[in-house]
This record gives C-alpha cells, sequence and structure tokens, in this order.
C-alpha cells in the first residue's frame, strides 16, 4: 500500500492548484475523470461556486481552533476526489480551513479515477465513494485513519433515508444540498478535528 501512496503523491496537487485546475474546467467546458459527460460538466460549474463561497465564508470556532492547535505531528491529508462530485464541492473547503490552520498538516489532491489503485484500497463498503481524506504519518508513511465520504451527520441522513426508501432520489440529493448550505461546514470541521483530538491522545500514549 504504501508504494500506491508514494506513486499517488507524485500525481498529488495543492489545494490551491484544485481550485485552479476546477476554475480552467468550467472555463474549457469540462470535468475530471474518465466521463466527461454534460452532466458532469454541469455539476463541475455548479461546484466551482460552492467551492469559490465556501473558501470565503467558512469559519472555525474557538473549539476547533484549540483542537487543531492541540495536533502536534506531522501529517499529510491525501484527499481522494473528483471535479464533479457534490459532496466534495461542500467538503474539501472545510477541510482546506482545518489544514491551512496548522503547521502540521500537508493537504494533497489526488483525482479518483487517475488514481484507481489507490482508491480501491480506500473503499467505503465496497464502493468507489468520494470524497476520502487518507490521513499520512510524515515519518513512517503508516495510515493513520480515512474520513469520509460524507460528514456525520450528512452519512446518517442520508442511511436514514436508503433504509426507508431503498435508495436516494433527486428530490433527496437536492435537500442534501439544501443540509450542506445550512450548515456552513460546521460538522466536517467538528468531525476531523475530533478526529485529529483522538489521534493526538494516541500519539501522546504512545510516546
Amino acid at each position: 500500500m504504501k508504494s500506491i501512496i508514494k506513486e499517488s503523491f507524485e500525481r498529488s496537487m495543492s489545494y490551491e492548484a484544485y481550485r485552479t485546475l476546477v476554475k480552467q474546467l468550467v472555463d474549457d467546458h469540462s470535468s475530471t475523470g474518465i466521463n466527461k459527460s454534460e452532466e458532469f460538466i454541469h455539476f463541475t460549474k455548479l461546484n466551482e461556486r460552492r467551492m469559490k463561497r465556501w473558501d470565503k465564508t467558512i469559519t472555525l470556532s474557538q473549539e476547533a481552533q484549540q483542537r487543531i492547535l492541540g495536533f502536534q505531528k506531522k501529517v499529510t491529508w491525501l484527499v481522494i476526489t473528483e471535479s464533479w462530485c457534490g459532496d466534495a464541492a461542500h467538503v474539501l473547503p472545510a477541510l482546506y480551513k482545518v489544514a491551512s490552520f496548522s503547521d502540521n498538516i500537508d493537504f494533497k489532491v489526488v483525482i479518483r479515477d487517475e488514481n484507481p489503485q489507490l482508491m480501491e484500497q480506500f473503499l467505503t463498503k465496497g464502493s468507489a465513494s468520494i470524497p476520502k481524506v487518507i490521513i499520512i504519518d510524515d515519518e513512517t508513511g503508516d495510515v493513520l485513519k480515512t474520513y469520509g465520504p460524507r460528514p456525520t451527520e450528512a452519512a446518517n441522513y442520508v442511511k436514514r433515508f436508503v433504509a426507508k426508501n431503498g435508495k436516494l432520489t433527486p428530490a433527496f440529493k437536492a435537500d442534501l444540498q439544501h443540509w450542506y448550505n445550512d450548515n456552513k461546514g460546521q460538522n466536517v470541521i467538528e468531525d476531523i478535528t475530533m478526529l485529529l483530538a483522538k489521534l493526538q491522545v494516541t500519539a501522546c500514549q504512545q510516546t
């Protein structure tokens, strides 16, 4: 697995480079991924607007800031995504807001369809669901934890709906977008900073 991750690092980009890529894709009427359908091109354009808004407006609570500052281990977050993914457009800006507040977190982005072997190692219940965050120890190269594809509240919302209705509907997907808009990235921030706090406790126990 470490060799696969190393190869993926070589194809990775910064968050800023990813944002530039998505903007260029919109200008070029295109998308990331193998299937550059009109639907995916449309979603890429929509997601560019979403990410632009979140980049400007997402905030960190005092509690979140304290958890981030308390994390003292050098790690890299390797984030698997695609430009057309609706969940990713809401999740990545919140993740980056956390990472950019810490000197100990290096944030890298890779495109799922360009890294099939990596995605195969980090499936969610057998599915290549994105976005997926792989938290890697910079010193050892070990995978410490993963996160995604959805924040906990959204994941539970989806789970309850599928249990009742069998599958997601277009109307539900629209409702989920409203949930993301109302939540303003706070569930992602809560999830990931709590995860950092737990990793810090584990690191302290091992020393």
